[in-house]
């Protein structure tokens, strides 16, 4: 009885943990900016901030929505593109050692330095933002599914060519199975840079989007409304990584199921 009290009340500080974490960031945030330690024209009060959120929300909804759709659309290609060189690589081992160096290389160049060229040789509608989503979000999904590819039960492996299944079997079976939650872990880092990555680009040349929206305020010096721009933008990352985690629960039953049993 008394294990079981412990372990609700270790569930409910866990559950909460983050709410009072936020709560105690606001509640300073609040006294530092009401109490004049930082000017207001630096950091505005929340009050301030939630109240231009609200006076500017069908704003912020026109520009979310073609922000999302950037980003959704370069997730899925991103995805996609993941999913069939991840595979290659997997299969061949001479493309491992061709294309893996490419990738890395792909991540050292700054994201902010890549959106202009793409905004010139791309112009100023959505196919740049939709490019550098896919180019900031297939990485970690394609290293994700390797790491899962190559965690892939050797004895496993072994059983199913023994009963004369081949690389589609192994695949199908083995390989795919073992890496969807490496799949998910990666996909939950990509979908928050999507959302990044597609503001960024919008910074640099668009007519429509968040980051459309940021620079407009931002030489307005309207940082109240800057400050809720950004705020609005971690919610929808936040948001997109607890829908993909709600997705993988569902997707991944046996897992909760361990999780319970431990």
């Amino acid at each position: 009885m008394c294990l079981q009290l412990t372990k609700k009340l270790q569930n409910t500080i866990s559950k909460s943990a983050p709410f009072v974490s936020i709560a105690a960031v606001v509640i300073a945030w609040l006294l530092v900016s009401e109490g004049e330690i930082i000017p207001a024209y630096m950091l505005p009060s929340p009050v301030k901030v939630v109240k231009a959120f609200v006076g500017d929300f069908s704003i912020l909804m026109k520009h979310a929505a073609v922000t999302l759709q950037e980003a959704l659309y370069g997730l899925v290609i991103g995805i996609a593109l993941a999913f069939v060189i991840a595979t290659l690589m997997d299969r061949f081992p001479f493309l491992y050692k061709a294309i893996y160096p490419l990738l890395v290389i792909t991540q050292t160049i700054p994201t902010i330095a890549i959106a202009p060229l793409l905004v010139l040789w791309m112009g100023f509608e959505m196919a740049p933002k939709i490019t550098l989503v896919v180019i900031t979000t297939f990485f970690p999904i394609t290293i994700s599914l390797l790491d899962g590819y190559r965690s892939a039960d050797e004895d496993a492996v072994n059983l199913i060519r023994s009963m004369g299944g081949g690389r589609l079997k192994i695949f199908r079976y083995i390989k795919l199975p073992s890496a969807i939650g490496q799949f998910f872990s990666g996909l939950k880092v990509s979908a928050s840079y999507a959302v990044v990555g597609a503001v960024i680009s919008e910074w640099l040349g668009g007519f429509e989007g968040l980051g459309v929206y940021m620079t407009r305020v931002k030489k307005a010096y309207a940082f109240d409304k800057m400050f809720s721009v950004i705020i609005f933008i971690s919610v929808i990352s936040l948001l997109l990584m607890m829908l993909i985690s709600l997705i993988r629960k569902l997707s991944m039953p046996w897992e909760n199921a361990e999780r319970k049993n431990d």
